[in-house]
């Protein structure tokens, strides 16, 4: 409890220091206004080129810069809430429900967003999805502008 200001002498020389600070700062107010003014002498407004799209700097002129980046894909077989009791009750051969009915398009996301429609299928053992219903980018950015 030293170190906290306890006593009035000790709060008093708080103030004191403070109020010499402020006075300080009160004092030479002029010669902050000076130096403000000779800042603001030296500063000079920032000039812009003009963008003008050019063969080689179009928008989309040049996708191979992005054709390398991965993305995820994923393809989702339905999705259902369930209560977390009902999780930690889960075993080897329990069935969850989910939302998807039998025979309906399978939705295809990349990084979260729904970019198509299709089907399963299995090519050499493996489980593939057929595509069968592309979003077009207009309903895109209509369903994204409600997220």
């Amino acid at each position: 409890m030293a170190d906290t200001p306890n006593s009035m002498d000790e709060q008093d020389a708080m103030a004191a220091e403070w109020a010499a600070a402020l006075a300080e700062a009160g004092g030479g107010g002029g010669q902050a206004v000076e130096e403000v003014q000779s800042v603001a002498e030296q500063v000079a407004p920032a000039t812009f080129t003009n963008f003008t799209p050019t063969p080689g700097n179009m928008p989309g002129s040049d996708i191979n810069m992005i054709l390398d980046i991965p993305v995820q894909l994923t393809v989702e077989l339905g999705r259902t809430r369930i209560p977390i009791k009902n999780i930690l009750q889960l075993a080897q051969g329990s069935v969850v429900e989910l939302d998807a009915l039998a025979g309906e398009p399978m939705d295809v996301l990349v990084n979260g967003y729904l970019i198509a429609q299709g089907e399963v299928v299995v090519v050499n053992d493996k489980f593939g999805i057929r595509l069968t219903d592309i979003v077009t980018p207009s309903e895109r950015m209509r369903r994204l502008s409600k997220a």
